[in-house]
């Protein structure tokens, strides 16, 4: 039987996220209900009059046109929908590896695309992000290192996931001339696209700039709704063909209500309206969290993230973070990410979507385990 590895965050998650207090794990935002998004719009009668029959197996026309029309150039023909963000992923590289082919993967990042690299193809090879002058950039040589002439797929994370950072046009260049060279496709995890903190602009996209990019997103982290379980694929149209062949052997359609309200969603107007509740609530909770981190003094640093409801914060103490996130839980009743599940160090993620009291309180709790780590408890 092939390998595959354990996702550890995921599986972390899975067992803590219901037991604890204060949940500081989740990367997206409050999420909305139905009569949020439908309103007061003939809309909602469409939408429970609908027969729940087998949908399009790749969605429906309507919701693809909508998906393309965010992504210049695309086409209905580029676009599949699956069953959330991460069966795309899967799908794409199940599609695209073979067991000689090397996968390049960003550091930090969802871990996922590592874990299937490792899966499907011969290995995964990393680059990284590194702080430099303030920001999370893009290590060049790292990733001219890491792209050999057998790399089959060049995968990114932008927004980044966990630092919120996003490339800039110079080293999404970079990406694109590097995998150009070797024939490589790119494969971007764009699902914070829209989440961004300071600006009402989206978040520049990877499609349209090389012939072989493939674009994966879907409705949770910045549209809020990760209860759709309801994901992308933009690729040219004979990758997706291919996909559609994997598609029949996992879910064989997206679902009939999901496919609906994606399709309503990803009207333009509606979009703009989802990222503009979205972004205010980042706004509006930003601020706090980064007088808690400022009130932590030196145990604490800290980059802004340009998008996503997500702060990756280093720490000084000398503990492994797994084993620091592990005692914030079981002293605490705290959720947070520990940086070892990204591919990082001594650092944790904080999710700061949601009511920001809360998080607040909860982060009151993991300064109690800090100052006691500062102050040379075990």
């Amino acid at each position: 039987m092939a390998r595959i590895d354990l996702f550890q965050m995921e599986r972390m998650q899975s067992l803590y996220w219901h037991q604890v207090e204060f949940d500081l794990s989740e990367s997206g935002v409050s999420p909305m209900s139905i009569r949020d998004l439908l309103g007061p719009l003939a809309d909602a009668e469409t939408f429970l009059a609908t027969r729940l029959g087998y949908p399009l197996s790749e969605g429906a026309e309507a919701t693809r046109a909508n998906i393309a029309a965010w992504y210049p150039g695309a086409t209905p023909e580029h676009v599949t929908v699956v069953n959330g963000g991460s069966e795309a992923n899967l799908l794409v590289l199940w599609t695209l590896l073979d067991r000689g082919d090397r996968l390049a993967f960003m550091v930090p990042n969802y871990l996922q695309g590592w874990g299937l690299g490792r899966h499907f193809g011969k290995a995964t090879d990393t680059f990284k992000l590194r702080l430099r002058d303030g920001r999370w950039a893009l290590d060049l040589a790292g990733l001219e290192k890491a792209v050999t002439r057998d790399t089959k797929v060049v995968m990114v994370c932008n927004p980044n996931n966990p630092t919120g950072a996003v490339l800039t046009e110079d080293e999404m260049g970079a990406v694109i001339a590097v995998a150009r060279r070797v024939g490589a496709w790119i494969v971007a995890d764009e699902i914070y696209r829209g989440a961004e903190v300071d600006t009402d602009a989206a978040s520049p996209t990877f499609w349209g700039r090389y012939d072989k990019v493939i674009v994966t997103s879907g409705m949770s982290k910045a549209f809020g709704m990760p209860g759709l379980r309801s994901g992308w694929i933009v690729a040219p149209p004979e990758l997706i063909r291919k996909v559609w062949i994997r598609h029949d052997y996992t879910t064989l359609t997206p679902n009939m209500i999901s496919d609906i309200l994606t399709g309503f969603s990803m009207q333009p107007d509606v979009r703009e309206s989802i990222f503009a509740r979205t972004r205010g609530i980042i706004r509006a909770n930003l601020p706090p969290l980064e007088e808690w981190i400022a009130a932590q003094g030196e145990l604490l640093t800290y980059v802004r993230p340009v998008a996503g409801a997500i702060a990756y914060v280093k720490y000084g103490p000398p503990i492994r973070s797994t084993r620091l996130v592990d005692r914030i839980r079981e002293e605490q009743s705290v959720l947070l990410v520990s940086g070892d599940m990204f591919g990082l160090g001594k650092g944790f993620r904080i999710g700061f979507g949601f009511d920001v009291e809360q998080t607040l309180k909860g982060l009151e709790r993991v300064a109690t385990v800090l100052a006691d780590l500062a102050a040379g408890g075990g």
